[in-house]
């Protein structure tokens, strides 16, 4: 399964909706097709999705609702979902709505789940509940112009929520029915909740390539699993053996980038097995750029990534942005009465031009700090005693 675009209406603390388009919008020549993924015709999709922005302009709050409507289209229940904290601001009664388009097997699909904010008077606790649901398919092969991708017709319209349906639970989705019948769903590696803590996300055996391009002193490192528990033993390249009992203990031993990328890589080479998605934030954490930009470039390699991956992320780094030849992958995240993201094609037409001056200069608004708190905060810095 592969996301086309989403679309997400009354979420608190938006300007707007949120719109993220997954497929390439932009023209798509001979050069290009090697770093996107062709899912039927002439409709590609991009294999990496960057949002860049300042601080606390709401890049983490926009991966967390892509997070949450990825786990809703696999019918996890809405309030076990732990990023439905997007939600909390919803007033009682209020509704949010997720529209999804996705591809699976010649066919495109449209979910639009209405999610409300209740009050259970009982137990005395706020709850989501679905209070309309809808799921519309077409084959691809009818789908005779990109720009028709995303229209359907009421004959499209295939299932509709039935609050008489007693099997259903109130707050999971009817492609519940749906992923059941094809044997699908949309394989996620979310690595939002290790943005903060900096340790091992998997215990395996790492790969010698991998250890060596980190860290070229680790000589092994590997995970066994012993009464449910793991020994994790890691060895130096002329010094004896170190049997670890605890995951968070290996920082004592391994640079901080090194942890994080044993964690971001294996997490990646899982991905590309599965074609599914990676979303991280702040992906710069412990990196420097040019272990960040290797990440990317092996997203955009159809030889490694072959079954076309998607990673999601936030960045500070205006930089990396350079390493994208296309614009419709960037998204500039800005939070002026309410949080925004937009794409960088519909500001910027050209793909020539180095994005990273672009962004720097603040041409788009936006993207640095104002001129103003500058001068504001040098006056207090200078007038301190």
């Amino acid at each position: 399964m592969k996301l086309l675009k989403l679309v997400m209406e009354g979420l608190p603390n938006f300007k707007d909706q949120l719109e993220i388009d997954f497929i390439a919008n932009q023209r798509v020549n001979d050069n290009d097709k090697e770093h996107l993924c062709n899912l039927f015709s002439n409709v590609f999709v991009n294999k990496v999705i960057a949002f860049v922005g300042i601080n606390a302009s709401g890049k983490t709050t926009i991966l967390k609702a892509i997070t949450f409507a990825l786990k809703l289209l696999n019918n996890e229940s809405i309030n076990n979902i732990q990023t439905k904290e997007i939600l909390s601001d919803l007033k009682i009664n209020n509704t949010c709505i997720i529209t999804a388009y996705f591809y699976h097997e010649g066919f495109v699909h449209k979910l639009q789940t209405h999610i409300i904010k209740k009050v259970n008077s009982l137990e005395k606790s706020e709850k989501f509940l679905i209070s309309d649901e809808k799921l519309w398919s077409k084959e691809s092969k009818k789908v005779k112009a990109k720009k028709h991708l995303f229209d359907f017709k009421k004959s499209d319209l295939k299932v509709k929520r039935n609050q008489d349906e007693q099997y259903l639970m109130e707050d999971v989705s009817i492609m519940i029915a749906l992923n059941k019948k094809n044997n699908m769903d949309f394989f996620v590696r979310d690595m939002l909740v290790w943005t903060d803590h900096n340790m091992l996300s998997v215990l395996a055996e790492f790969p010698k390539e991998l250890l060596t391009f980190l860290d070229p002193s680790i000589e092994y490192l590997e995970c066994i699993e012993k009464d449910k528990e793991f020994d994790i033993k890691l060895k130096f390249y002329g010094k004896e053996e170190i049997v670890i009992n605890n995951p968070i203990s290996v920082e004592k031993y391994l640079s901080s980038g090194t942890v994080k990328g044993l964690s971001v890589f294996m997490n990646a080479l899982i991905s590309f097995f599965e074609g599914g998605y990676l979303i991280i934030d702040e992906i710069e954490n412990h990196f420097n750029r040019e272990i960040v930009a290797t990440l990317l470039r092996f997203f955009m390699d159809k030889r490694v990534n072959k079954n076309g991956a998607t990673i999601l992320f936030s960045t500070h780094y205006s930089d990396l942005l350079d390493e994208f030849d296309r614009n419709d992958c960037i998204y500039i995240v800005r939070n002026r009465e309410g949080i925004n993201a937009e794409n960088l094609s519909r500001v910027l037409k050209r793909n020539d031009i180095k994005k990273s001056e672009v962004y720097d200069s603040d041409y788009l608004v936006g993207t640095v700090p104002s001129y103003e708190a500058y001068l504001a905060l040098k006056k207090v810095l200078i007038s301190f005693e």
